[in-house]
This record gives C-alpha cells, sequence and structure tokens, in this order.
C-alpha cells in the first residue's frame, strides 16, 4: 500500500486523468481523499497498491504526463485505511467520553497518514499519552513543538530529538489543558489537515481523559 499526495487543477476531469495515468502504471487505487482546494488548485490523497514489479517511481512518472499536475508526496503506507476515518474516531470516543483524547492519540497515525502522535500537558509539557512509535518518552523539551496553546504546524529540524530525522508536525489544543501533537518524515501537514485535527481535538476534550 502507498500514499500518493498529488497536486492538480480543480477542474472537472483532472482527478479523472490522474487515476487513468495511474492506472495506465498498474497501480490499484483503493481510496481517493480531497486534502484541500483553493485558488484553482485540490491537493488529494491517492492510497493504491502496485505490483511487485512495479516501482513507486514510476507513479510519480505517469502524473508528470499530466498536464499540471505535481506529486508532493509518494511513501510506503502499511496501515488500513478508509475515507471515514474521522467518523470512525468521533463513533469511538462518544461512546468513551471519559477516554476521548487517548482515544484520539492512538487513532491519529491512522486518521491523519501520520507517524506518532503525542498528548502533552502544555502547563508541564508532561506527555500524558503517546502512540507506538512516538518518538518522545515522558518530557516534551521546552519549546521544541512551539505554542502548544495554538493550533499550528511546523517543521523540526534533523536534529530536533536524538536520532530523529526531519519532521512535520501539527498542533491542536484541547479543552482540558492538554494539546495533540501528530507527526510524520513528510509531507508537510496542509490548512484542511489543521483544522480537522483541531475539530477531534477540541470533541475530544469535554471530559478529562483516563491516561496511561
Amino acid at each position: 500500500m502507498y500514499l500518493l499526495r498529488v497536486a492538480l487543477p480543480d477542474r472537472p476531469g483532472s482527478l479523472g486523468a490522474v487515476a487513468s495515468a495511474l492506472g495506465a502504471a498498474h497501480a490499484d487505487i483503493n481510496a481517493v481523499e480531497i486534502v484541500e482546494k483553493g485558488a484553482g488548485r485540490a491537493v488529494d490523497d491517492f492510497m493504491l497498491t502496485i505490483p511487485g514489479d512495479v516501482r513507486p517511481d514510476a507513479l510519480v512518472t505517469a502524473c508528470a504526463r499530466v498536464p499540471d499536475v505535481e506529486v508532493l508526496w509518494v511513501s510506503f503506507y502499511p496501515e488500513n485505511w478508509g475515507l471515514h476515518a474521522d467518523l470512525d474516531v468521533l463513533d469511538a470516543m462518544a461512546e468513551q467520553p471519559e477516554r476521548a483524547e487517548v482515544l484520539l492519540t492512538d487513532a491519529a497515525p491512522a486518521t491523519f497518514h501520520c507517524s506518532w502522535a503525542l498528548l502533552v500537558d502544555r502547563d508541564h509539557g508532561t506527555v500524558l499519552h503517546r502512540s507506538a512509535l512516538a518518538p518522545i518518552g515522558t518530557q516534551v523539551p521546552p519549546g521544541v513543538f512551539g505554542d502548544l496553546d495554538t493550533a499550528h504546524v511546523a517543521d523540526l529540524p534533523a536534529d530536533w530529538h536524538d536520532g530523529w530525522g526531519e519532521a512535520a508536525i501539527a498542533v491542536a489544543p484541547c479543552r482540558t489543558g492538554h494539546s495533540i501533537v501528530i507527526g510524520r518524515p513528510g509531507p508537510e501537514f496542509r490548512k484542511a489537515e489543521l483544522a480537522r485535527l483541531r475539530h477531534l481535538a477540541l470533541m475530544a476534550s469535554e471530559h478529562e481523559p483516563a491516561t496511561q
């Protein structure tokens, strides 16, 4: 399974042209999600599989043949994924509202196509909960994620944490004095993704979570 993020003209036929080009490269498209639209352009995520004898760069070559189309990112993506990820998270949080922030932290990697997530106490920098691959243990280094009180995206340099390379992050505050931080090696988080994270963080924080 691969995640392919593509920028394309926001006009009729563009998405179909990209899908046809990927099909010609022997890609099997499992799902498509519109990440962002604006100023006559759209950013779409394709989840797809390719045969073992097809290289991922063939996807980039195929898209490059479509006028005004740019591949922003292509990467291996081993998790199952669906277009209704946000609704699934909301349903899970509604069933266990007292654990909503923890559930969101655990679900964030699949929901936002990212590598890891942290639930952080803003006042003390304490990590209250972390996803399986999160790089930080119990304490966030001061200032490493910027202002935890404000929803924002940022790019972290290669030396931001021992043994970790460059990372794109998104931060969203909850109502409880906590914040959700999600990260991945790329691509950068878009405004639409940040808005989704902020909405889910606010929905999750009506009850104090049970930290683990």
